[in-house]
């Protein structure tokens, strides 16, 4: 995904003082990290549409995306905390036809800062409204081959042997994401909670390049990062909800 680093993850076990009351409510405080695994419905119509020629299985959703995060409550405004988010997930579909082994391989991933509200009225889990802006890309790799591999005469491939009818095509897009969020985090213990949450990817960028940076042109509008997502996780820290 254009080298984008795609683990950012923002652990803080931190303790903090209660802070004043405000309007009858308590400030919840606390801060934690751990495993977020994403579950995401990417469109791949455009994408099956191409590969329809390969004999290859249509790609499907979801991907599960493994991924890593954290947040830490910002005592100065009430109820708000800061973080950071980053997963990274994949699929894949191979056949043979005509003597040809084909695959591709689907690649999305992203990382984020997160900014979310917890609500104050609700009481014993933490119920927040926020959002992830960062950056994300997706890979699309395409091999075609139809000999056997050898060191001494792989070289030979560059500048390409007429001998040689192996294909590897690498496929880029790099975009800025935005997403609302809605989480909901259930504490097991004092320094143990569990998350469950919705998110909808908004992915602004629409330029490709292929293999060594080169532009691809009339790529398919419809073949982007915009996706709906689950996201879960479990979360060690502080916990004062």
């Amino acid at each position: 995904m254009r080298k984008v680093t795609v683990l950012l993850i923002f652990i803080a076990t931190l303790s903090f003082a209660q802070s004043e009351s405000r309007i009858g409510w308590i400030a919840k405080f606390g801060g934690a990290g751990g495993v977020t695994p994403f579950v995401l419905f990417p469109n791949f119509d455009e994408l099956n549409i191409s590969m329809a020629g390969a004999n290859l299985d249509d790609f499907s959703g979801p991907i599960i995306a493994f991924g890593g995060g954290g947040y830490a409550y910002v005592m100065i405004i009430d109820n708000l905390r800061l973080g950071g988010v980053g997963f990274v997930g994949s699929q894949s579909t191979s056949s043979k036809l005509n003597g040809f082994n084909n695959e591709v391989i689907y690649s999305i991933g992203g990382g984020a800062a997160t900014i979310e509200y917890t609500m104050p009225f609700i009481k014993n889990i933490a119920v927040s409204a926020g959002v992830m802006i960062g950056a994300g890309g997706i890979d699309i790799e395409v091999y075609q081959n139809s000999t056997e591999y050898d060191w001494n005469s792989l070289w030979y491939s560059v500048p390409p042997s007429p001998g040689i009818q192996n294909t590897n095509y690498k496929i880029s897009n790099s975009f800025f994401l935005f997403s609302p969020t809605v989480n909901v985090d259930i504490p097991i213990t004092r320094f143990l909670a569990i998350r469950g949450g919705l998110g909808y990817q908004f992915a602004i960028g629409d330029s490709w390049e292929i293999n060594n940076g080169q532009e691809l042109k009339s790529v398919p509008s419809g073949l982007n990062g915009n996706s709906f997502f689950i996201q879960t996780g479990i979360f060690i820290g502080l916990f004062a909800f």
